[in-house]
Order: C-alpha cells, then sequence, then structure tokens
C-alpha cells in the first residue's frame, strides 16, 4: 500500500521551496508513494495548476489574518479523510499548523526550514513555543547546514536531531545554437563576457551591492555587461540605480523569464549578492552548466560554492570584494577555465535532485516503518 504524503506549504508559485516539492512530487515512484498538496494561502500558482493539470490532487485554503484556529481544523479534517500518513511542512509558518492539526493523531510530522529572513530575529514566544511543537514533531531537516544553524539559535530547536537536505535539480542542457541566437538577439559582440544572475527583485538579493561592484568592473573591462534575469517590486529601484552609476549600456533587463535556461547559459560568470540564501535553486542551475560564481557567504551559499575551487565567496554586502572577485576571474582565463569544469564536477556529485529525492524518500519510509504500516 503506498504511503500517502501531503506536501504543506504556503502557495505553488514559482520559487525554490516549490522546486522542492514539485521535484519530489515528480521524481518518486507513484506505486510507492501517493503525493499531495495542502497549500494555505491563495491563489496556488503556476505550478500548483501544472501538478493538478497532471493528476496531483492540490487542497487550498486562504488563511485569515492573524492566527487562524479554524484552518488547523480544516487541516486536520483533510489528515482524517485522506488518511495521510505523513504531513510534510515546508517552511515554519505551515509547520506551526500542520503539527498543531495532526496532534494525537497516527500522521507522522516532518518540517522543512528552506531559508532565513534578514536580518534573522527570535522572540520570547517562539523560545516558549518552540521546544513544545518540536517534542510533537518526527523530524526535522533543513536545507544547509547554516539554516540548521540557525534553527537551533533563532528557533531553540536541538541541532542533535536536524538533518540536513541540500536542495537538488535537474541539470540543465541548453544547446549552443540557442546560446548564440539570444547572444545576436542581444547584440552582443562574441568577445562581450556576460555578467549575471536570476533572481527576482527583492531587496534581499541586493541588486544594489551588485551594481555598484560591477560599475567599478566595467571601469576595467569595458567589453562586459550585467545580465539581470527577472522581475519584482525592486524593479525601479534597480533602474534608477543603473541610471545613477551610468550603466544604461552595460546593464541588459529581460525581464522575467519561465525558462531562463539560455540566459543562465550566456553568462561567463554567474553572480549571486544575497544578503541571506539557504540553497539557491539557481545557483545549482549554473553550476550544472559550469559556470564559475563570483557569491556572497550567506546562508548556504559558502556550502555550495567552494571558494577558489568553483567560484569566490566573499563578504556579505561588500561590493569592493565582490568587484574584485569577478575582476580577478576576468583577468585570468586559466582560473575562469578550472573553476567551469570544477563547478560542473561538484554539481554532479553533490547536487542532483535524484539524491535529495532519494533522501526524502528514505525519511518517509522510516517514519511510516515507525508507524507500523507496510509500505
Amino acid at each position: 500500500m503506498a504511503t500517502r504524503v501531503v506536501h504543506l506549504t504556503y502557495d505553488m508559485r514559482i520559487g525554490g521551496t516549490e522546486m522542492v516539492i514539485k521535484s519530489i512530487i515528480e521524481g518518486t515512484d507513484p506505486d510507492q508513494f501517493e503525493m499531495s498538496i495542502f497549500c494555505i494561502e491563495e491563489p496556488i500558482g503556476p505550478w500548483g495548476k501544472a501538478l493538478q493539470a497532471n493528476g496531483i490532487a492540490l487542497t487550498s485554503i486562504a488563511r485569515q489574518p492573524g492566527f487562524d484556529v479554524a484552518l488547523i481544523r480544516k487541516i486536520r479534517q483533510h489528515l482524517r479523510a485522506e488518511q495521510i500518513d505523513i504531513i510534510h511542512c515546508h517552511q515554519y509558518t505551515p509547520w506551526v499548523y500542520g503539527v498543531l492539526a495532526a496532534l494525537g493523531l497516527k500522521t507522522k510530522v516532518i518540517f522543512t526550514e528552506h531559508g532565513r529572513f534578514y536580518p534573522d530575529s527570535s522572540s520570547w514566544k517562539r523560545r516558549i513555543i518552540n521546544p513544545l511543537l518540536n517534542s510533537i514533531t518526527d523530524a526535522i531537516t533543513a536545507i544547509s547546514n547554516a539554516t540548521k544553524g540557525a534553527l537551533g539559535e533563532y528557533e531553540f530547536l536541538p541541532e542533535q536531531r536536524i538533518s540536513t537536505i541540500y536542495n537538488g535539480i535537474s541539470g540543465l542542457n541548453v544547446e549552443a545554437a540557442e546560446v548564440d541566437s539570444l547572444r545576436q538577439q542581444l547584440g552582443l559582440a562574441d568577445n562581450t563576457k556576460v555578467l549575471g544572475t536570476v533572481a527576482r527583485m527583492d531587496p534581499i538579493k541586493n541588486h544594489k551591492m551588485m551594481l555598484e561592484a560591477v560599475a567599478q568592473v566595467v571601469a576595467k573591462h569595458p567589453n562586459s555587461v550585467l545580465l539581470l534575469v527577472g522581475d519584482g517590486d525592486e524593479r525601479e529601484n534597480i533602474e534608477r540605480w543603473v541610471e545613477q552609476l551610468e550603466l544604461q549600456d552595460r546593464v541588459i533587463l529581460p525581464g522575467y523569464q519561465s525558462d531562463p535556461s539560455r540566459y543562465m547559459a550566456l553568462m561567463d560568470i554567474f553572480l549571486l549578492s544575497s544578503l541571506s540564501e539557504g540553497t539557491s535553486m539557481t545557483l545549482l542551475e549554473a553550476m550544472s552548466l559550469g559556470k564559475p560564481c563570483v557569491v556572497t557567504n550567506a546562508g548556504g551559499n559558502p556550502e555550495i560554492i567552494a571558494d577558489q575551487v568553483n567560484g569566490f565567496v566573499t563578504s556579505n554586502d561588500d561590493g569592493d570584494e565582490f568587484a574584485a572577485a569577478i575582476t580577478k576571474l576576468l583577468a585570468d582565463e586559466s582560473t575562469l577555465q578550472q573553476f567551469q569544469q570544477a563547478s560542473k564536477t561538484r554539481f554532479t556529485s553533490r547536487y542532483q535532485a535524484s539524491s535529495m529525492i532519494q533522501q526524502y524518500n528514505q525519511l518517509y519510509l522510516t517514519l511510516n516503518k515507525d508507524n507500523g504500516r507496510a509500505c
């Protein structure tokens, strides 16, 4: 009999957490695991609709402002009606609702933390409540050791019982002809070096620091450009900073791309200037394409990028250091090529989707075995 797993999350819009859920569902044997999704916010988002179209059961209930006690009751009713074996709660708020809903039921509870806010913080309420919630949670995972440490420091959860399961993806494959076509479409010469990132335009991504660093880089390497793929609330500020730094001819803003893989394949160096990160999916995608990376020492970044092996890890929010790392790579073709190969090798050995899925599947099987059900 298949193990019934429901993923409890905010919604299924396009993002890192949602990609993990989508990958687990799509990469898992449906004869072994019967998976579904329960969203506590609406709208459910494009990935939610796509999974529904492919036959995945998805329930959504928009939670009310404040602490929605009725939502706990609705989740509990769902767990009972669908005879759910495991509720996998993704991120803190869904965990609170999910673990309270499962209280007293046979349903096992997993809490996965996908990232932290910047700056991180806590409260006296969490100091009291979280250890109690932990006592009725069957397993806790984090997507990086940095995230695991934050759960201990700010959420007062015992680190010794938290497992790190790194995010994994299916590597990208882009034909050279597609990259050449995009280069021509953007009017870039063959010798133009393309720096770039793919990220939502949000203050946490710290595009301002990246732009300030790139302003220093292009002064020394005038044949380089910055490709900023994405959109969001910060776009107007980014456009203003581009003008202030006189980078209008050096920054390309193609907006949101549903499939940014060919843009990423065009980049010579991938940049990630975030103030906070868990395990960045776009960073993994860049590595799968063999891209050298320059990243900030934030969250899981230094666990993914081995400093001076497949990229450079710079101090958080230090534009001068960020610029120096980019400049060093542009000035040294040999190191650039070494980092290219190292990125691909490191991705293949550590961050394949199959590895992540296997670890979660094993956790599900272990908990369900403890529950006394045959799988």
